[in-house]
């Protein structure tokens, strides 16, 4: 399923809020995003136990309960699991990951809150969730009559939301929150349609842990292991050259303010392309993509990346390129920046408009 509206998790915990306390809500998002940890937080702030099922690990009589004679009848009696006094919330994560019988199994849970013979007490919250089929996880197809009967909502991350919640949780590792300051970016990617490891929220969070449980005396190549060993091949080297250069000092800020330099060493290239592909998520984070927008420090600036494209390109005229250049999500920096450059230094403009062509 697609939508064109997405939210993030304030919203979405705002959606629920007001929402699943009347009609059902099914939550669609990639792996990784929160999903799970968001219905808890809904579940804290409504002050109920969260009970949680997953879809794909559930058989029917998981659900309907396991029949017993009852005098001259049978009963099914429902899982212990799900039996409570009290309402609550449950949580039916991975629900289109299901079988098509477990689906049947969840229209009487949804539509009348009941399992079987047994009645959820009364004010209890059904909530769903599952990943899309474009994110190459086990996925079935949703019956028609179920998805009319849910409300649903398509999750996104946010960096932002995310940092003051890394922030505020006090434990999370100070390397992934720096990082992601820098690379807010390298928060999250697409799943791949092939077995590799992808960077999400979740797999961050991992990270910090194991850095956490290594402590201060991790080596190098444990280091390599755990950011290969969970994010996206691309950000795992971007990650590591980022250590390396926060124990060579080779910090952007710094090279920004003048009191360091690029790095110039043959051993350093991946430091300096890390460097330059911040220095390039600086200037379009800082830089307004109106001209007319441009104000005295977005000036001072501009005329700083001139000098610092410059020394870079005396470097390497290629890395200097990829700064300027088009990126993978097809994204430049400011045009009216991009005609200064051109202006101000021609040769290294002419190559890039080249390669480009």
């Amino acid at each position: 399923m697609q939508s064109a509206i997405q939210l993030n998790q304030t919203q979405a915990i705002d959606f629920l809020l007001n929402v699943a306390v009347v009609r059902p809500v099914f939550m669609w998002g990639p792996p990784g995003i929160g999903k799970s940890a968001l219905v808890r937080r809904f579940a804290d702030a409504v002050g109920m136990e969260c009970v949680s099922l997953l879809g794909s690990q559930l058989a029917p009589e998981d659900l309907l309960g396991i029949p017993k004679i009852d005098g001259e009848c049978s009963r099914f009696y429902p899982p212990a699991n799900i039996v409570r006094k009290q309402p609550f919330v449950l949580f039916l994560d991975e629900l289109n990951a299901s079988s098509h019988e477990i689906q049947k199994a969840f229209y009487s849970l949804i539509l009348e809150q009941r399992v079987g013979e047994y009645q959820l007490p009364p004010g209890t919250i059904v909530i769903g969730a599952g990943n899309r089929a474009k994110d190459a996880a086990i996925v079935k197809p949703m019956p028609s009559a179920l998805i009319n009967r849910l409300v649903h909502i398509h999750l996104r991350t946010d960096h932002r939301q995310w940092l003051d919640w890394a922030i505020n949780e006090g434990s999370i590792h100070p390397w992934v929150i720096e990082y992601i300051q820098l690379r807010p970016d390298h928060l999250w990617s697409e799943p791949p349609k092939h077995e590799e490891t992808f960077s999400t929220p979740r797999s961050w969070h991992m990270l910090s842990e194991s850095l956490q449980s290594f402590g201060s005396d991790i080596s190098d190549e444990m280091i390599e292991a755990l950011a290969f060993g969970l994010l996206s091949p691309p950000h795992a080297a971007h990650f590591k050259a980022y250590l390396k250069q926060i124990h060579q000092k080779h910090t952007l800020h710094a090279i920004i303010k003048g009191d360091a330099y690029w790095p110039t060493g043959p051993e350093d290239r991946d430091v300096l392309y890390f460097l330059a592909q911040s220095f390039r998520a600086h200037l379009r984070k800082e830089l307004p993509a109106d001209e007319a927008s441009v104000r005295a420090v977005h000036t001072a600036l501009g005329i700083r990346a001139k000098d610092m494209l410059r020394d870079l390109a005396r470097i390497s005229v290629e890395i200097a390129q990829s700064v300027m250049s088009e990126d993978e999500a097809g994204q430049r920096l400011p045009a009216w920046f991009l005609v200064e450059v051109a202006r101000d230094l021609p040769r290294l403009a002419g190559r890039v408009s080249r390669v480009s062509a």
